[in-house]
């Protein structure tokens, strides 16, 4: 990658362009060293000199030219490559052995000689390979117990950095985190729960970047946060209360690594019983002989050797079979309300039926009856008239006592009604 920065010299009117001071190469692959020249005056003759020096020894020649001749060392021919009037350098292949300083000179002869020169400092990257993490011990340890070495290694590059990441994030020296003088190694001190996570490496210099595969130490903890649920019933902090009838299943966990070992206990007359081992309690509330129950949950950690205990107490009520009773009551009453109302709705629309028909079919009965009698005393030419009972009088006598035994049969059934009434009394 060539910088788009020159830097420029000027000598006698000769003006010497090249890249950056400092160019990186990739060991293997070829590089072009770019180098620009021009004057502003009448040539003859143009040279261009390359030498290669290392810290600490003297210059060595590469290569030059005269105008279009080109004179190699003939040590180097197969490796550099010049082509005039550019003064540019080709090495092909890059080698670790290539590193150093490389100075280019120009001559021009005209009416004088006028040169110039730059430094180019080459530095030879070997790419990364891919690191790999080693974990130590790789068996685990235990929180506040023992101490995890991580080490990032890596095959292959030059001038490695060494960057360790956590769940994805850079990870930096703490209290409990110590870190080698080249970042490659670090050292937890002393582990504890909250180290728990995705470790990786990234390696990289200035030509190549790898991240290793993640690593996730062991580290044994616990048991944290012991605590007991219910499926069903009201709990009310270490109190849960429950109806009578109920199958309730209790469930007990705590953070832990590796899983715990649980075990129930029932306490009772100031005896203790163990009653069942595992996370889960099923306790069926008819079967209990008293009302309230002291439960505890014991939770073990058989790496780390800690437990931790949760009490709480089970309360049984009957709260469940009096709302039932209740239920059945108001069932019982609502029914009871239904009948009377519907019996009084068909009472009513009878009363109003009859009312409505049964006057006149007495009046055409008592019609019929006075034709006949008007006939029958028409017939008989009956010469007592002042002594005998008139028809329109005895027509008006029956109506009468027709009423009224009517309205008596009407006052007996509205009586039993009420009765009847007066006997239903919702409970």
């Amino acid at each position: 990658m060539w910088l788009k920065i020159f830097l420029s010299c000027i000598c006698s009117a000769l003006k010497l362009t090249v890249p950056s001071h400092t160019i990186h190469g990739i060991a293997g692959q070829p590089l072009h060293l770019t180098v620009d020249y021009n004057f502003n005056a009448t040539a003859s003759e143009i040279q261009i000199i390359w030498l290669f020096e290392r810290p600490q020894s003297n210059p060595k020649y590469l290569l030059g030219s005269v105008n279009q001749t080109v004179v190699p060392d003939l040590e180097y021919q197969h490796k550099f490559t010049l082509m005039p009037p550019n003064a540019s350098l080709m090495i092909n292949p890059l080698r670790i052995s290539d590193e150093g300083n490389y100075i280019v000179k120009v001559n021009v002869r005209g009416n004088g000689t006028i040169a110039a020169s730059q430094k180019i400092q080459v530095a030879v990257d070997v790419p990364v390979t891919k690191p790999i993490v080693h974990s130590e011990p790789s068996s685990g340890v235990v929180e506040y117990v023992g101490n995890i070495t991580l080490k990032c290694t890596v095959e292959k590059g030059t001038r490695v950095i060494y960057q360790w990441m956590k769940n994805g994030k850079p990870l930096h020296a703490s209290p409990n985190y110590t870190f080698s003088s080249n970042n490659a190694t670090v050292l937890i001190v002393p582990v504890v729960k909250e180290d728990i996570g995705n470790y990786s490496c990234v390696v990289s210099n200035r030509v190549s970047a790898l991240e290793s595969e993640i690593i996730a130490p062991t580290i044994y903890y616990g048991p944290y946060g012991l605590r007991v649920k219910s499926d069903k019933g009201l709990n009310i902090g270490a109190v849960f209360t429950v109806d009578m009838g109920e199958v309730i299943l209790f469930d007990c966990s705590a953070d832990s690594n590796p899983p715990n070992t649980y075990l129930w206990i029932q306490r009772a007359d100031n005896t203790t019983q163990v009653i069942k081992y595992g996370p889960h309690l099923e306790v069926v509330s008819d079967k209990v002989a008293q009302k309230t129950i002291d439960y505890m949950c014991c939770a073990f950690n058989n790496v780390t050797g800690k437990r931790d205990e949760t009490h709480f107490t089970v309360v049984v009520t009957s709260v469940g079979l009096e709302k039932l009773a209740q239920k059945g009551k108001s069932l019982s009453s609502l029914a009871v309300i239904t009948g009377i109302s519907l019996f009084l709705i068909l009472a009513m629309a009878f009363l109003f039926i009859w009312k409505r028909y049964q006057p006149h079919k007495g009046q055409k009965l008592i019609t019929e009856r006075r034709r006949h009698f008007q006939v029958m005393l028409i017939k008989r030419n009956v010469s007592i008239r002042s002594k005998s009972i008139p028809a329109k009088k005895l027509a008006s006598a029956h109506t009468k006592r027709k009423k009224e035994r009517k309205g008596s049969v009407l006052l007996t059934w509205v009586a039993h009604l009420n009765v009847s009434l007066l006997k239903i009394e919702p409970k």
